[in-house]
């Protein structure tokens, strides 16, 4: 009698140990990008996530204190509003994971440590929604480069972007700029486009 219960005992705590296990966090970058600024997470932080890219709106809103809604529809689960701004008619927000727009709902990615994470505010015409911009380093200190980046997360040089820094606009016209010493971050933004993530 006494063997059988510290069995069932000793099981019973061995399962108690291994839960935190599987719902342990994955690490990732998250950034949410609103409709006239930038909502959370300009130079891309990590965070603690549960398991996919809806959790990573939830981490992220937990992170910068700000409001999102979820509306339950036929499809899963659907965020329908990020701050103050309500999804409707051709404008919504939308998700992209490591650059890339997945053709499912924001449940049913599971991310890995490691992968980055954006929701933005989109408006989509006749060809889809906007290209979103990142920006990179350039080879020599103070100079960048600035991609668009499409739905399936190709990338052409932006052309014609501006880079912002210490209160200063610098056009890149051919996707490539150098600005110089500068103190503050760098964001780029191309008209029709998702601004970038923020580069020092």
């Amino acid at each position: 009698m006494f063997r059988r219960l510290f069995s069932t005992l000793a099981v019973g705590v061995a399962a108690l140990l291994l839960v935190p296990a599987a719902f342990a966090a994955v690490s990732v970058h998250v950034r949410v990008e609103g409709k006239t600024r930038t909502i959370f997470g300009s130079r891309e932080p990590s965070l603690p996530v549960q398991a996919n890219a809806l959790d990573a709106l939830d981490s992220a809103s937990l992170a910068g204190e700000f409001y999102y809604h979820v509306t339950q529809t036929s499809f899963g689960p659907y965020v329908d509003q990020i701050g103050r701004f309500l999804a409707g008619a051709s404008n919504g927000w939308v998700f992209k994971v490591n650059g890339v727009s997945p053709p499912v709902g924001a449940d049913a990615v599971t991310l890995k440590a490691g992968d980055r994470v954006l929701w933005y505010w989109a408006t989509f015409g006749p060809t889809g929604g906007p290209p979103t911009l990142v920006l990179r380093a350039g080879a020599k200190r103070g100079c960048y480069r600035v991609l668009s980046q499409d739905d399936a997360g190709k990338t052409k040089a932006a052309r014609g972007a501006r880079l912002h820094v210490d209160g200063r606009s610098v056009l890149a016209r051919t996707g490539s700029v150098c600005v110089g010493k500068h103190r503050g971050v760098v964001t780029a933004t191309l008209r029709g486009a998702v601004r970038s993530n923020a580069l020092r």
